[in-house]
Protein backbone atom coordinates (compact mmCIF):
# COMPACT_ATOMS: atom_id res chain seq x y z
CA UNK A 1 0.00 0.00 0.00
CA UNK A 2 1.02 3.55 -0.69
CA UNK A 3 1.05 5.81 2.39
CA UNK A 4 1.76 9.38 3.16
CA UNK A 5 3.19 10.67 6.52
CA UNK A 6 2.36 14.77 6.72
CA UNK A 7 4.69 15.77 9.28
CA UNK A 8 8.11 14.17 9.88
CA UNK A 9 8.95 15.52 13.37
CA UNK A 10 9.23 12.78 16.72
CA UNK A 11 5.42 11.22 15.68
CA UNK A 12 5.85 11.29 12.06
CA UNK A 13 9.29 9.90 11.42
CA UNK A 14 8.68 7.17 13.98
CA UNK A 15 5.52 6.51 12.28
CA UNK A 16 6.24 6.31 8.78
CA UNK A 17 9.62 4.42 9.58
CA UNK A 18 7.36 1.67 11.06
CA UNK A 19 4.92 1.79 8.05
CA UNK A 20 7.73 0.92 6.21
CA UNK A 21 8.78 -2.30 8.11
CA UNK A 22 5.16 -2.83 7.73
CA UNK A 23 5.96 -3.46 4.24
CA UNK A 24 3.95 -0.75 2.60
CA UNK A 25 5.94 1.86 0.44
CA UNK A 26 5.99 5.63 2.75
CA UNK A 27 6.60 9.00 1.66
CA UNK A 28 7.45 11.32 4.74
CA UNK A 29 6.69 15.19 4.16
CA UNK A 30 7.85 17.81 5.98
CA UNK A 31 8.48 21.62 5.51
CA UNK A 32 12.06 21.31 6.73
CA UNK A 33 14.33 20.61 4.31
CA UNK A 34 17.12 20.11 6.73
CA UNK A 35 14.92 17.59 8.35
CA UNK A 36 14.37 15.58 5.37
CA UNK A 37 17.83 15.89 4.29
CA UNK A 38 18.84 13.91 7.70
CA UNK A 39 16.01 11.45 7.35
CA UNK A 40 17.07 10.62 4.30
CA UNK A 41 19.95 9.70 5.39
CA UNK A 42 18.47 7.42 7.41
CA UNK A 43 19.66 10.11 10.78
CA UNK A 44 16.81 10.77 12.66
CA UNK A 45 17.16 14.99 13.69
CA UNK A 46 16.50 13.50 17.15
CA UNK A 47 17.45 10.93 19.79
CA UNK A 48 15.42 7.64 20.18
CA UNK A 49 16.84 4.44 20.63
CA UNK A 50 16.39 2.19 17.55
CA UNK A 51 14.58 4.80 14.74
CA UNK A 52 18.17 5.09 12.78
CA UNK A 53 18.15 1.39 12.18
CA UNK A 54 14.55 1.33 11.71
CA UNK A 55 15.26 4.35 9.19
CA UNK A 56 18.05 2.35 7.09
CA UNK A 57 15.99 -0.34 6.94
CA UNK A 58 13.20 1.75 5.10
CA UNK A 59 16.09 3.14 3.20
CA UNK A 60 17.41 0.10 2.29
CA UNK A 61 14.10 -1.45 0.65
CA UNK A 62 13.68 1.58 -1.04
CA UNK A 63 10.17 1.61 0.73
CA UNK A 64 10.63 4.73 2.51
CA UNK A 65 11.36 8.14 1.22
CA UNK A 66 10.82 11.71 2.58
CA UNK A 67 10.50 15.10 0.48
CA UNK A 68 9.23 18.52 1.10
CA UNK A 69 6.66 18.68 -2.51
CA UNK A 70 3.66 17.63 -1.21
CA UNK A 71 2.78 16.31 -4.59
CA UNK A 72 4.65 13.25 -4.42
CA UNK A 73 1.59 12.22 -1.93
CA UNK A 74 -0.70 12.12 -4.98
CA UNK A 75 -0.91 8.20 -5.53
CA UNK A 76 -1.02 7.20 -1.78
CA UNK A 77 -4.37 5.43 -0.92
CA UNK A 78 -3.87 6.42 3.15
CA UNK A 79 -2.33 9.93 4.47
CA UNK A 80 -1.64 10.10 7.87
CA UNK A 81 -1.77 13.74 9.84
CA UNK A 82 1.52 13.86 12.16
CA UNK A 83 1.48 17.44 12.44
CA UNK A 84 2.54 18.97 15.87
CA UNK A 85 -0.04 20.49 18.21
CA UNK A 86 2.12 22.77 20.65
CA UNK A 87 0.27 25.00 23.35
CA UNK A 88 -0.60 27.50 22.15
CA UNK A 89 1.62 31.23 22.89
CA UNK A 90 -1.25 32.89 24.51
CA UNK A 91 -3.73 30.52 25.77
CA UNK A 92 -3.37 27.00 27.41
CA UNK A 93 -5.28 25.62 23.88
CA UNK A 94 -3.64 23.55 21.65
CA UNK A 95 -2.06 25.74 18.24
CA UNK A 96 -4.11 23.86 15.14
CA UNK A 97 -2.84 25.86 12.94
CA UNK A 98 0.21 23.46 11.86
CA UNK A 99 -2.63 20.88 11.43
CA UNK A 100 -5.03 22.82 9.64
CA UNK A 101 -2.00 24.25 7.10
CA UNK A 102 -0.70 20.59 6.03
CA UNK A 103 -4.77 19.41 5.61
CA UNK A 104 -5.04 22.53 2.93
CA UNK A 105 -2.05 21.54 1.73
CA UNK A 106 -2.51 17.85 1.09
CA UNK A 107 -5.99 18.81 -0.56
CA UNK A 108 -5.27 19.71 -3.81
CA UNK A 109 -3.23 16.00 -4.17
CA UNK A 110 -5.74 13.43 -2.92
CA UNK A 111 -6.73 10.39 -4.90
CA UNK A 112 -10.26 9.68 -5.54
CA UNK A 113 -11.22 7.59 -2.67
CA UNK A 114 -7.90 8.46 -0.35
CA UNK A 115 -8.07 7.97 3.49
CA UNK A 116 -7.31 10.99 5.21
CA UNK A 117 -6.36 9.68 8.84
CA UNK A 118 -4.90 11.94 11.89
CA UNK A 119 -2.63 10.94 14.38
CA UNK A 120 -2.32 14.18 15.91
CA UNK A 121 -2.96 14.66 19.44
CA UNK A 122 -6.12 17.28 19.31
CA UNK A 123 -8.81 18.74 21.47
CA UNK A 124 -12.19 17.30 21.14
CA UNK A 125 -13.81 18.73 17.97
CA UNK A 126 -10.90 18.86 15.68
CA UNK A 127 -12.06 16.72 13.54
CA UNK A 128 -14.74 18.50 12.54
CA UNK A 129 -12.67 21.57 11.14
CA UNK A 130 -10.29 18.99 9.48
CA UNK A 131 -13.54 17.48 7.92
CA UNK A 132 -14.46 21.31 6.84
CA UNK A 133 -11.20 21.38 4.99
CA UNK A 134 -11.95 18.61 3.45
CA UNK A 135 -15.82 19.48 2.46
CA UNK A 136 -15.29 19.88 -1.10
CA UNK A 137 -14.21 16.32 -1.61
CA UNK A 138 -17.10 14.25 -0.04
CA UNK A 139 -15.36 10.97 -2.23
CA UNK A 140 -12.28 10.85 0.73
CA UNK A 141 -12.58 9.27 3.36
CA UNK A 142 -12.17 10.56 7.18
CA UNK A 143 -10.48 8.86 10.25
CA UNK A 144 -8.65 9.37 13.37
CA UNK A 145 -5.97 7.23 14.51
CA UNK A 146 -4.47 8.47 18.22
CA UNK A 147 -1.06 7.91 18.75
CA UNK A 148 0.64 6.53 22.25
CA UNK A 149 4.28 6.65 21.67
CA UNK A 150 6.35 7.39 24.78
CA UNK A 151 9.56 9.03 24.19
CA UNK A 152 12.93 7.01 24.63
CA UNK A 153 10.58 3.48 23.95
CA UNK A 154 8.74 4.79 21.06
CA UNK A 155 9.96 2.30 18.01
CA UNK A 156 8.97 -0.70 20.59
CA UNK A 157 5.85 1.40 21.37
CA UNK A 158 5.40 1.69 17.19
CA UNK A 159 6.07 -2.24 16.43
CA UNK A 160 4.18 -3.83 19.50
CA UNK A 161 1.55 -1.26 20.48
CA UNK A 162 -0.73 -1.77 23.49
CA UNK A 163 -3.72 -0.97 21.40
CA UNK A 164 -4.97 0.60 17.97
CA UNK A 165 -7.94 3.37 18.19
CA UNK A 166 -9.87 3.96 15.28
CA UNK A 167 -12.14 7.02 15.36
CA UNK A 168 -14.53 6.92 12.21
CA UNK A 169 -18.06 8.32 11.39
CA UNK A 170 -20.57 6.88 13.44
CA UNK A 171 -18.08 4.92 15.78
CA UNK A 172 -18.65 0.90 16.13
CA UNK A 173 -20.73 -0.75 14.00
CA UNK A 174 -22.09 2.00 11.91
CA UNK A 175 -22.32 1.29 8.39
CA UNK A 176 -20.58 5.02 7.79
CA UNK A 177 -17.00 4.05 9.48
CA UNK A 178 -17.15 0.90 7.76
CA UNK A 179 -14.49 1.83 4.54
CA UNK A 180 -12.49 3.69 6.84
CA UNK A 181 -11.96 1.18 9.33
CA UNK A 182 -11.23 -1.39 6.70
CA UNK A 183 -8.93 0.73 5.12
CA UNK A 184 -6.99 1.01 8.73
CA UNK A 185 -7.33 -2.75 9.06
CA UNK A 186 -5.39 -2.98 5.85
CA UNK A 187 -2.62 -0.46 7.11
CA UNK A 188 -2.27 -2.30 10.08
CA UNK A 189 -3.10 -6.06 9.23
CA UNK A 190 0.66 -7.50 10.65
CA UNK A 191 -0.52 -5.76 14.00
CA UNK A 192 -3.92 -7.03 13.72
CA UNK A 193 -2.68 -10.16 12.68
CA UNK A 194 -0.20 -10.82 16.05
CA UNK A 195 -3.09 -9.98 17.98
CA UNK A 196 -3.12 -6.29 19.17
CA UNK A 197 -6.26 -5.07 20.53
CA UNK A 198 -7.98 -3.15 18.18
CA UNK A 199 -10.92 -0.14 19.55
CA UNK A 200 -13.13 1.42 17.02
CA UNK A 201 -14.91 4.29 18.49
CA UNK A 202 -16.45 7.90 17.38
CA UNK A 203 -14.83 10.81 16.53
CA UNK A 204 -14.79 12.31 20.18
CA UNK A 205 -13.94 8.95 21.80
CA UNK A 206 -10.84 8.84 19.53
CA UNK A 207 -9.94 12.29 19.83
CA UNK A 208 -10.11 12.07 23.67
CA UNK A 209 -8.51 9.27 24.63
CA UNK A 210 -4.87 10.56 24.14
CA UNK A 211 -4.99 13.69 26.66
CA UNK A 212 -7.68 11.38 29.04
CA UNK A 213 -4.82 8.74 29.16
CA UNK A 214 -2.05 11.32 29.83
CA UNK A 215 -4.31 13.30 32.09
CA UNK A 216 -4.70 10.06 34.04
CA UNK A 217 -0.98 9.26 34.30
CA UNK A 218 -0.12 13.04 34.69
CA UNK A 219 -2.28 12.61 37.80
CA UNK A 220 -0.95 9.25 39.02
CA UNK A 221 2.73 11.03 39.22
CA UNK A 222 1.42 14.36 40.90
CA UNK A 223 -0.80 11.81 43.24
CA UNK A 224 2.73 10.39 44.37
CA UNK A 225 4.48 13.24 44.75
CA UNK A 226 2.16 14.77 47.00
CA UNK A 227 2.62 11.79 49.13
CA UNK A 228 6.35 12.35 48.90
CA UNK A 229 5.70 15.70 50.33
CA UNK A 230 3.80 14.01 52.93
CA UNK A 231 6.60 11.47 53.36
CA UNK A 232 9.50 14.50 53.97
CA UNK A 233 6.44 16.01 56.82
CA UNK A 234 6.00 12.52 58.62
CA UNK A 235 9.44 11.22 58.15
CA UNK A 236 8.11 8.07 56.57
CA UNK A 237 9.53 7.03 53.12
CA UNK A 238 7.36 7.06 49.99
CA UNK A 239 9.31 4.22 47.99
CA UNK A 240 8.26 2.05 50.59
CA UNK A 241 4.75 3.62 50.47
CA UNK A 242 4.34 3.22 46.62
CA UNK A 243 5.60 -0.10 46.58
CA UNK A 244 3.10 -0.88 48.92
CA UNK A 245 0.66 0.50 46.55
CA UNK A 246 1.63 -0.80 43.76
CA UNK A 247 1.20 -4.16 44.90
CA UNK A 248 -2.80 -3.60 44.93
CA UNK A 249 -3.51 -4.45 41.72
CA UNK A 250 -6.53 -2.14 41.65
CA UNK A 251 -3.66 0.58 41.24
CA UNK A 252 -0.31 -0.91 39.91
CA UNK A 253 3.23 0.21 40.39
CA UNK A 254 4.05 2.27 36.97
CA UNK A 255 3.90 5.64 37.23
CA UNK A 256 3.86 5.81 40.86
CA UNK A 257 7.44 6.51 41.20
CA UNK A 258 7.94 9.71 43.43
CA UNK A 259 10.44 11.74 42.29
CA UNK A 260 10.49 15.02 40.28
CA UNK A 261 7.82 15.19 38.16
CA UNK A 262 6.94 15.11 34.50
CA UNK A 263 7.79 17.45 31.81
CA UNK A 264 8.37 17.03 27.78
CA UNK A 265 6.23 18.07 24.82
CA UNK A 266 3.34 15.92 25.71
CA UNK A 267 2.02 15.50 29.02
CA UNK A 268 2.12 19.35 30.29
CA UNK A 269 0.45 20.46 27.24
CA UNK A 270 -2.08 17.73 26.74
CA UNK A 271 -3.14 18.50 30.54
CA UNK A 272 -3.45 22.21 30.01
CA UNK A 273 -5.44 21.59 26.34
CA UNK A 274 -7.69 19.40 28.73
CA UNK A 275 -8.17 22.16 31.11
CA UNK A 276 -9.00 24.42 27.89
CA UNK A 277 -11.52 21.61 26.69
CA UNK A 278 -13.11 20.97 30.06
CA UNK A 279 -14.04 25.15 30.02
CA UNK A 280 -15.26 25.30 27.17
CA UNK A 281 -17.97 22.38 27.62
CA UNK A 282 -18.40 23.64 31.34
CA UNK A 283 -17.06 20.78 33.04
CA UNK A 284 -15.30 22.83 35.67
CA UNK A 285 -14.49 19.43 37.95
CA UNK A 286 -11.93 18.14 35.41
CA UNK A 287 -10.59 21.70 34.99
CA UNK A 288 -9.88 22.14 39.13
CA UNK A 289 -8.38 18.56 38.75
CA UNK A 290 -5.87 19.30 36.39
CA UNK A 291 -4.96 22.39 37.61
CA UNK A 292 -4.20 20.18 40.90
CA UNK A 293 -2.15 18.06 38.90
CA UNK A 294 -0.12 20.47 37.52
CA UNK A 295 0.49 22.31 40.59
CA UNK A 296 1.57 19.62 42.38
CA UNK A 297 4.22 18.76 39.55
CA UNK A 298 5.44 22.00 39.29
CA UNK A 299 6.04 22.66 43.06
CA UNK A 300 8.01 19.74 43.14
CA UNK A 301 10.91 21.39 41.07
CA UNK A 302 10.61 23.96 43.65
CA UNK A 303 11.28 21.46 46.80
CA UNK A 304 13.73 19.78 45.30
CA UNK A 305 15.92 23.41 45.09
CA UNK A 306 14.31 23.91 48.72
CA UNK A 307 16.11 20.80 50.15
CA UNK A 308 19.51 21.68 47.85
CA UNK A 309 18.94 24.77 49.64
CA UNK A 310 19.10 22.95 53.21
CA UNK A 311 21.88 20.75 52.16
CA UNK A 312 23.72 24.26 51.54
CA UNK A 313 22.90 24.97 55.00
CA UNK A 314 20.74 27.78 53.71
CA UNK A 315 22.87 29.19 51.48
CA UNK A 316 23.04 28.55 47.52
CA UNK A 317 25.28 31.82 46.41
CA UNK A 318 28.50 30.67 45.31
CA UNK A 319 27.92 27.22 46.14
CA UNK A 320 29.41 25.21 42.71
CA UNK A 321 26.59 22.51 42.10
CA UNK A 322 26.63 19.43 39.01
CA UNK A 323 23.20 18.77 37.74
CA UNK A 324 23.13 15.08 36.13
CA UNK A 325 20.53 15.81 33.68
CA UNK A 326 19.07 17.61 31.18
CA UNK A 327 16.72 16.12 29.17
CA UNK A 328 13.09 15.82 30.93
CA UNK A 329 13.69 11.57 30.50
CA UNK A 330 16.19 9.03 30.25
CA UNK A 331 17.09 8.26 26.53
CA UNK A 332 15.70 11.25 24.83
CA UNK A 333 17.31 14.88 23.68
CA UNK A 334 14.08 16.34 24.48
CA UNK A 335 14.41 19.76 26.99
CA UNK A 336 10.83 20.59 25.85
CA UNK A 337 9.41 21.80 29.79
CA UNK A 338 12.35 19.84 31.38
CA UNK A 339 12.07 19.44 34.91
CA UNK A 340 16.14 19.51 35.44
CA UNK A 341 16.63 22.58 33.67
CA UNK A 342 13.60 24.40 35.25
CA UNK A 343 15.90 23.22 39.04
CA UNK A 344 18.68 24.67 36.85
CA UNK A 345 18.20 27.49 36.46
CA UNK A 346 16.70 28.09 39.66
CA UNK A 347 19.84 27.68 41.26
CA UNK A 348 21.59 29.65 38.96
CA UNK A 349 19.16 32.48 39.74
CA UNK A 350 19.87 31.93 43.50
CA UNK A 351 23.64 32.74 42.60
CA UNK A 352 24.85 28.47 42.27
CA UNK A 353 27.72 28.63 39.89
CA UNK A 354 25.38 25.64 37.86
CA UNK A 355 27.47 22.56 35.82
CA UNK A 356 24.26 20.67 33.79
CA UNK A 357 25.80 17.25 31.61
CA UNK A 358 23.50 15.07 29.82
CA UNK A 359 24.59 11.99 27.48
CA UNK A 360 22.36 13.79 24.82
CA UNK A 361 20.77 16.91 25.36
CA UNK A 362 23.60 19.23 26.05
CA UNK A 363 23.43 21.05 22.34
CA UNK A 364 19.82 21.36 22.88
CA UNK A 365 20.34 22.99 26.24
CA UNK A 366 22.99 25.45 26.11
CA UNK A 367 21.21 27.47 23.38
CA UNK A 368 18.71 28.01 25.66
CA UNK A 369 19.79 28.43 28.84
CA UNK A 370 23.25 30.85 28.55
CA UNK A 371 23.29 31.63 32.08
CA UNK A 372 24.12 27.57 32.70
CA UNK A 373 27.63 25.83 32.28
CA UNK A 374 27.09 22.71 30.08
CA UNK A 375 29.63 20.21 30.10
CA UNK A 376 29.58 16.65 28.01
CA UNK A 377 31.99 15.11 30.44
CA UNK A 378 29.84 13.75 33.57
CA UNK A 379 33.96 13.23 35.23
CA UNK A 380 34.81 16.55 34.02
CA UNK A 381 31.34 18.06 35.20
CA UNK A 382 31.53 16.79 38.85
CA UNK A 383 34.96 18.03 39.42
CA UNK A 384 34.66 20.27 42.65
CA UNK A 385 31.23 20.06 43.23
CA UNK A 386 30.06 20.89 46.47
CA UNK A 387 26.48 19.53 45.66
CA UNK A 388 25.67 16.62 43.11
CA UNK A 389 21.59 17.05 41.92
CA UNK A 390 20.08 13.97 40.15
CA UNK A 391 17.35 15.30 37.77
CA UNK A 392 17.53 12.57 34.87
CA UNK A 393 17.66 8.85 35.70
CA UNK A 394 19.77 7.74 32.86
CA UNK A 395 21.44 4.55 33.49
CA UNK A 396 24.89 5.96 33.20
CA UNK A 397 24.28 7.93 36.11
CA UNK A 398 22.87 4.93 38.23
CA UNK A 399 25.71 3.17 38.07
CA UNK A 400 28.10 5.69 39.29
CA UNK A 401 30.36 4.49 41.77
CA UNK A 402 30.06 6.07 45.24
CA UNK A 403 33.82 5.93 45.84
CA UNK A 404 34.99 7.29 42.21
CA UNK A 405 32.47 10.06 42.24
CA UNK A 406 33.50 11.08 45.76
CA UNK A 407 37.21 11.11 44.62
CA UNK A 408 36.41 13.87 42.04
CA UNK A 409 33.95 16.24 44.20
CA UNK A 410 34.79 18.44 47.05
CA UNK A 411 31.73 17.79 49.21
CA UNK A 412 30.15 14.71 48.76
CA UNK A 413 26.52 15.17 49.31
CA UNK A 414 24.02 14.44 46.32
CA UNK A 415 20.14 15.05 46.01
CA UNK A 416 19.03 12.22 44.33
CA UNK A 417 15.07 13.89 42.73
CA UNK A 418 14.34 10.78 41.18
CA UNK A 419 15.01 8.13 43.79
CA UNK A 420 16.83 6.26 42.13
CA UNK A 421 20.39 5.77 43.05
CA UNK A 422 21.32 2.95 45.90
CA UNK A 423 21.55 5.58 48.77
CA UNK A 424 22.91 2.98 51.43
CA UNK A 425 26.00 2.36 49.27
CA UNK A 426 26.47 5.72 48.70
CA UNK A 427 26.17 6.41 52.40
CA UNK A 428 28.77 3.40 53.13
CA UNK A 429 30.98 5.44 50.59
CA UNK A 430 30.73 8.87 52.72
CA UNK A 431 27.77 10.78 51.14
CA UNK A 432 25.23 12.66 52.80
CA UNK A 433 21.86 11.23 50.31
CA UNK A 434 18.93 13.34 50.01
CA UNK A 435 15.60 12.25 48.14
CA UNK A 436 12.22 13.65 47.67
CA UNK A 437 9.74 11.78 50.25
CA UNK A 438 12.34 9.04 51.20
CA UNK A 439 13.01 9.84 54.68
CA UNK A 440 16.43 9.90 54.41
CA UNK A 441 16.92 12.77 56.98
CA UNK A 442 15.20 11.29 59.87
CA UNK A 443 17.35 8.21 59.24
CA UNK A 444 20.33 10.28 58.95
CA UNK A 445 19.55 11.55 62.44
CA UNK A 446 18.85 8.83 63.84
CA UNK A 447 22.04 6.77 63.33
CA UNK A 448 23.82 9.92 64.10
CA UNK A 449 21.83 9.84 67.68
CA UNK A 450 21.18 13.98 66.72
CA UNK A 451 18.29 14.91 68.41
CA UNK A 452 14.81 15.93 66.53
CA UNK A 453 15.38 19.36 64.35
CA UNK A 454 19.28 19.17 64.84
CA UNK A 455 21.77 18.88 62.07
CA UNK A 456 23.38 15.41 61.54
CA UNK A 457 26.16 15.01 58.66
CA UNK A 458 24.86 17.86 56.96
CA UNK A 459 21.11 17.26 56.83
CA UNK A 460 18.09 18.65 58.36
CA UNK A 461 15.13 17.10 59.83
CA UNK A 462 11.93 17.14 57.76
CA UNK A 463 10.46 20.46 58.04
CA UNK A 464 6.52 20.38 58.86
CA UNK A 465 6.29 23.17 55.98
CA UNK A 466 8.73 24.15 52.98
CA UNK A 467 9.53 27.78 51.61
CA UNK A 468 8.66 27.83 47.51
CA UNK A 469 11.70 28.73 46.05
Amino acid sequence: MKISVIGCGYLGAVHAATLASMGHNVVGIDVDSHKVEQLNKALAPFHEPGLDELLGDGRTTGRLVFTTDFSAAADAQVHFLCVGTPQSKTSDTADLSYLMSATRSLLPHLAKGAAVVGKSTVPVGTVETVRAVLARRSDVLLGWNPEFLRQGTAVKDSLVPDRLVYGVPGGKGAAAGAPVTAVLDAVYEPLITAGIPRLVCNFATAELIKSASNAFLATKVSFINAMAELCDASGADVSELSEAMGLDPRIGNRYLHAGLGFGGGCLPKDIRSFRAQSRELDVPSVDEWMALVDTVNLNQRSRAVDVAREMCRGFLSGRTVTILGAAFKPDTDDIRDSPALDVAAQLASAGAHVTVTDPKAINNAWIRYPQIRFEASTKRALEGAELVLLLTEWNEYMQLSPVEVGALVRRRMVLDARNVLDAEAWRTAGWTVRGLGTGAAVAAEERAGAAPGERASGVSAPRRKHARA
